[in-house]
């Protein structure tokens, strides 16, 4: 009898955890349509009246799910400190993305891009004196070294998108370490809309102080609707993966960013990175799995020794 309702509680996991899986592939493949549409305006429009425009969109959409939830009742916990400072390293990272992303290939971005978990495990070691372990190290090392095969740095150093793509990467971390500390009360949607609306006035200001307006024709903005619509269902994917599976089945997947990276530079540009740049991805991707099975191989011993006691 205990066996039969242990196997069915696995069959739920198991259930749970693959609906999980499929959020977190649509997610990443949300926010890949997404960077692919401002890539292609970018190559006719400045960088930041892009952002600014596509902000526009995804502050939108955004507003939409909030009523849509009922949750636009919360929508004070956008003023709350540590929800804006957790915008504003978004705000600061999304600006250095997009600048990289209209000057790399979005497989090489999104790469680096990635070492921002990577960072975030060496930041709350540091930071916030979290164990940290031998294997995690190295594993950590093996995904920045990964990250330099992305960028190839020539005999005068790594190109300046390079080093705006290892700078959004750290943002992010540090927007993590931040976001820790948001309190639990505050929906997701709210705080996923502060930070819309402040990179979409930063990207505004930044816009009109720095780089010539260019208007935008029709196919412009229909292709940063688009892309505000489609971050926004990545970011709500993303809350609806972890939310359906476990962490540690789910995690993992979100890599798949740069999978999705390689095929959209392939179908819509003819390109795929060169041999180096492709062997990079794979080990910033393997060293951020081997982490995620190794904190969850962890887990469990955790939970044995806590039971045999």
């Amino acid at each position: 009898m205990w066996k039969s309702g242990s196997s069915r509680v696995a069959s739920m996991n198991k259930t749970s955890d693959l609906s999980g899986i499929v959020a977190m592939l649509a997610a990443t493949a949300s926010f890949i349509v997404n960077d692919s549409f401002v890539k292609l305006v970018t190559e006719d429009l400045p960088s930041f009246e892009v952002l600014f425009l596509r902000g526009l969109a995804a502050s939108l959409a955004c507003a939409v799910l909030l009523v849509l939830r009922g949750e636009w009742r919360a929508i004070s916990g956008a003023l709350d400190g540590r929800a804006l400072l957790r915008a504003s390293g978004e705000t600061l990272s999304t600006l250095c993305y997009i600048v990289a992303l209209a000057r790399m290939p979005i497989a090489d971005v999104i790469g680096i891009i990635q070492t921002a978990p990577l960072i975030l495990i060496l930041g709350a070691a540091v930071l916030m004196h979290e164990r940290v372990g031998l294997a995690r190290i190295a594993l950590v090392l093996v995904g920045f070294a990964g990250a330099l095969m992305v960028a190839q740095p020539g005999t005068t150093g790594f190109s300046p998108a390079a080093l705006l793509a290892f700078a959004a990467a750290v943002l992010i971390a540090a927007r993590d370490l931040v976001g820790r500390n948001v309190p639990a009360g505050i929906p997701v949607t709210v705080v996923v809309f502060a930070t819309m609306l402040m990179v979409t006035v930063a990207a505004g200001a930044m816009s009109l102080g720095i780089e010539p307006w260019i208007p935008p024709t029709g196919g412009h903005l229909a292709f940063l609707g688009a892309a505000g619509l489609f971050l926004t269902l990545g970011q709500a994917g993303l809350v609806l993966a972890y939310r359906l599976g476990r962490t540690a089945a789910v995690a993992p997947f979100f890599y798949s960013l740069a999978l999705w990276a390689v095929v959209s530079g392939l179908i819509i540009w003819r390109a795929l990175p060169n041999p180096v740049a492709l062997a990079g991805i794979a080990l910033i991707a393997i060293s951020g799995i081997a982490i995620v099975l190794l904190d969850r191989r962890q887990g469990r011993s955790e939970v044995a020794l806590t039971d045999a006691l």
